[in-house]
């Protein structure tokens, strides 16, 4: 017959086999809806997160830049002296042609003016007509002085011959200069070099008509000093200060193009060009080889003097719009602060800060679209908010301190 005394036992084992899968199943169900909820939580946590901008930051570094500005440059003579004609005639001859070396004093060109010559004949005749007539006057004078005591001749007639006689001297002497003038101008008839150089120009032939007194046509002759030129370069406003007289130079011509001459800046037009915003400068380059030529192109690298060390910044961080030229920093609480500047220099990937920014800043190096003022943002990687790094010259002098 079959017995039931194992069905309790069974039933008992069921019912705790019930209760584990209930157990289970409830914890199944409550670490789902858990999982979900922390994953809800996460996922929102996360669209937080990323609805507000991240970005990389950076200080500005403090470093010293290239001390040398390049810029183009203009050679012209020391001394150059175009010659035009003192008297009118025809050329008689000329002696030098361009690329000749010259003295001072030596004779470039003979005019022939035969106006010249018989108005200096003139002149001189006119003036032995009035050393004769005062000759005359005198000797009359004399006469008259002689008769005076046996009054033969009244005192009138003494003072009468003593004016003429004056009158007649100073005819003397006008008819003297007019021939003094005369004959100085027929010196001009001789074109000489004012001072040593090269005649760089020619502009005059044998039998040309030569107009003298006058400079509306082409100089019959240039000539310039070449032994020393003047070099002309052309210096932003914002470079003026850095740059001393008397700072060397290096001149670099195309005409050589692996050598270098040096120059030392002598002056400046101390005004700034409204069209241009620059400065011109004069630089004194020795040229006793005369390797350079006058009027040529020339590279120009100034020395320049500073004694702070300016801040470089990113180029990418720039921003121009309707306010000007403007970074975006990183302030307190990761807010978005902008800041106008100045550009010093462009170095292309880096830009020198000339005002604007401190070396504490925290620069956004690529600022996003849309960005504004006052945004919260989130820093990336780069400085945080702890003091910014001490340049190396800054720390070397506060070891010596």
């Amino acid at each position: 017959m079959p017995t039931d005394r194992g069905s309790p036992a069974l039933r008992w084992k069921l019912g705790v086999f019930g209760l584990i899968a209930a157990g289970a199943a409830v914890v199944v169900v409550v670490t789902g809806i858990t999982a979900r909820e922390e994953t809800k939580a996460k996922l929102q946590d996360w669209a937080e997160t990323q609805a507000v901008p991240a970005v990389a930051v950076v200080r500005p570094q403090a470093k010293a830049v290239d001390a040398v500005l390049e810029l183009p440059g203009r050679l012209e003579a020391y001394s150059r002296a175009a010659i035009y004609a003192r008297v009118s005639g025809y050329l008689k001859s000329w002696k030098v042609d361009i690329g000749a070396t010259v003295v001072a004093g030596e004779v470039l060109a003979e005019i022939d003016a035969p106006d010249l010559d018989q108005q200096l004949n003139q002149a001189r005749a006119d003036l032995m007509s009035a050393k004769a007539s005062a000759t005359l006057s005198e000797a009359t004078l004399n006469r008259r002085k002689a008769l005076l005591s046996a009054n033969f001749v009244s005192m009138q007639e003494i003072d009468e011959r003593t004016a003429d006689l004056a009158n007649k001297r100073a005819a003397v002497n006008a008819q003297q200069a007019n021939v003094d003038r005369l004959e100085a101008l027929a010196g001009y008839k001789t074109i000489t070099a004012p001072f040593a150089g090269v005649v760089t120009a020619r502009n005059t032939d044998i039998g040309a008509l030569i107009s003298g007194g006058g400079s509306a046509g082409p100089p019959m002759f240039v000539i310039a000093d070449v032994s020393k030129l003047r070099v002309y370069v052309d210096v932003p406003q914002s470079y003026v200060p850095a740059i001393r007289i008397g700072a060397a130079a290096a001149i670099v011509a195309p005409d050589y193009p692996d050598r270098t001459f040096s120059a030392v800046v002598e002056s400046s037009s101390q005004s700034v060009d409204v069209a241009s915003g620059t400065t011109r400068m004069q630089l004194k380059l020795d040229n006793a080889r005369r390797e350079l030529m006058p009027g040529g192109y020339a590279s120009v690298r100034l020395t320049l003097a500073g004694e702070a060390v300016p801040l470089h910044i990113p180029a990418s961080a720039l921003i121009f719009d309707q306010h000007g030229l403007r970074v975006a920093t990183v302030a307190d609480g990761d807010r978005v602060r902008f800041k106008t500047i100045r550009i010093a220099r462009d170095l292309g990937r880096e830009i020198v800060v000339g005002s604007g920014l401190g070396a504490d800043d925290r620069i956004i190096v690529a600022p996003p679209d849309g960005i504004a003022e006052g945004d919260q943002v989130r820093v990336v990687g780069g400085p945080g908010n702890g003091k910014p790094a001490v340049p190396a010259t800054a720390q070397a002098q506060d070891g010596k301190g």
